[in-house]
């Protein structure tokens, strides 16, 4: 995992995994729009789930949650909102949400842990 885009995806790939064994179906990963991307898109029984996923190696930079800033956090809503206008432009909206997923590593690259935040951003 040398590059930040194999890291991202590394992160990604510990976070499905995670959210996958508490039940969550996955809906879509990656989409992209104009406006940025959304990590990945779950279902959690009736509420769709937009997802964010930030990764970090050891704590020089803090903590992979504390980068989730308030544009971020801002950038996501308008993300999910237009990802629902897409995919519902004419019928009622799901129950919806945006979590976070923190996936810590020690700085040579050692899972230390996987943070799963519901409802961390508000939609």
């Amino acid at each position: 995992m040398n590059s930040t885009r194999g890291l991202g995806d590394a992160g990604e790939r510990l976070a499905l995994s995670r959210l996958e064994a508490l039940g969550y179906e996955l809906v879509e990963s990656n989409w992209r729009c104009r406006g940025g991307e959304i990590d990945l898109i779950m279902r959690d029984a009736g509420t769709l789930v937009f997802v964010e996923v930030r990764t970090r190696r050891g704590r020089a930079s803090g903590t992979p949650e504390e980068s989730v800033t308030p544009a971020k956090q801002a950038r996501l809503l308008a993300l999910g909102e237009r990802w629902l206008a897409e995919h519902y432009p004419d019928s009622e909206l799901p129950d919806c949400r945006i979590d976070v997923v923190g996936v810590h590593l020690s700085p040579s690259g050692k899972l230390l842990g996987v943070n799963h935040l519901p409802g961390a951003v508000g939609f």
